[in-house]
């Protein structure tokens, strides 16, 4: 089995898309890309949309030779879209690339909310109904049951997760879940992984308890107990108090706990926790964004600037 993760917040921008590779199989979960839109009253820094828009040719390209898509919700960070910012990924880039892919689809429920109306406009820019593929299990990849984004009832929705085993490894993709909600813990360890790539508690959001931030700290020990490498990134690493976090909780515990630029081997890159250094160091001319949004200037001399 071969994991390679695409994007994620330690590697630049919001998302989690994975790249799984097993004999003939190129499985790819969540492909979608996003940058925060607005963090401290500043839209992304012009090298942050550089490293998005790399991202982004990425998981097109991916696409092109994916046997599978797993989509684990329908948030604009994990998926392509109808109608995207312009940091985002275009379900109009992807659709012959998808043709012949196998998707296995999270349930997007019966309510007619955002969620159901995303999946029916990707149903329909695919040209077919997108199959649900919950709690389906097989010896290849196996789906959860839904499981909370973030809380119970946190009015984030559901989200699935995604077990992959080759031989003895296994491999689990818990997307969102953040690591608040005990059972979504328990339910990973039944799976007895070796690897797992989890969303960590997002310590930027103000609404966020210290009891919660206590409980994600122990789930997340709880994890790193039970299997060999624990990977946390996405939401908790769009803050310097969760890039803290992650470092005393892999300093405290003897088990390996790293973010995806460490699995990857690749330099961290805490983009959105640095937008206000980035502004600094780099000054933004006034109306990039407008001009960029309207295909009036590109990202081309930010992609060559060196790495902060």
């Amino acid at each position: 089995m071969q994991i390679e993760i695409i994007g994620t917040e330690s590697l630049g921008v919001r998302g989690l898309c994975t790249l799984v590779t097993v004999k003939n199989r190129r499985i790819v979960i969540d492909p979608g890309v996003a940058l925060g839109y607005s963090r401290h009253g500043k839209l992304p820094h012009p090298f942050q949309v550089a490293v998005g828009v790399k991202i982004r040719e990425k998981i097109i390209e991916l696409l092109k030779s994916a046997t599978d898509v797993v989509i684990s919700h329908y948030h604009g960070d994990h998926i392509p879209l109808v109608n995207p910012n312009p940091y985002q990924l275009d379900v109009r880039m992807v659709i012959e690339a998808c043709r012949n892919i196998r998707f296995w689809c999270k349930d997007p429920g019966d309510i007619i909310n955002k969620i159901s109306m995303r999946y029916n406009d990707l149903s329909m820019a695919l040209g077919t109904k997108l199959p649900i593929a919950e709690g389906y299990k097989s010896e290849l990849i196996t789906f959860s049951d839904p499981q909370p984004h973030g809380e119970m009832d946190s009015g984030l929705g559901m989200v699935m997760m995604t077990r992959i085993q080759d031989g003895k490894d296994v491999f689990v993709h818990a997307s969102d879940i953040q690591l608040l909600y005990d059972d979504s813990i328990s339910y990973i360890l039944n799976w007895k992984p070796d690897i797992v790539l989890v969303s960590g508690p997002p310590l930027y959001l103000s609404y966020l308890t210290p009891e919660q931030k206590e409980r994600a700290y122990y789930n997340a020990v709880r994890l790193a107990e039970g299997i060999g490498t624990l990977i946390i990134d996405h939401h908790l690493l769009r803050s310097e108090e969760g890039c803290h976090w992650l470092g005393n909780l892999a300093s405290s515990t003897g088990n390996k706990i790293i973010c995806a630029a460490d699995f990857m081997g690749c330099r961290r890159l805490f983009l959105e926790s640095w937008r206000d250094r980035l502004y600094r160091e780099m000054p933004v001319p006034e109306g990039w964004h407008a001009a960029y949004a309207n295909g009036k200037v590109n990202t081309d001399e930010y992609g060559k600037l060196p790495l902060p």
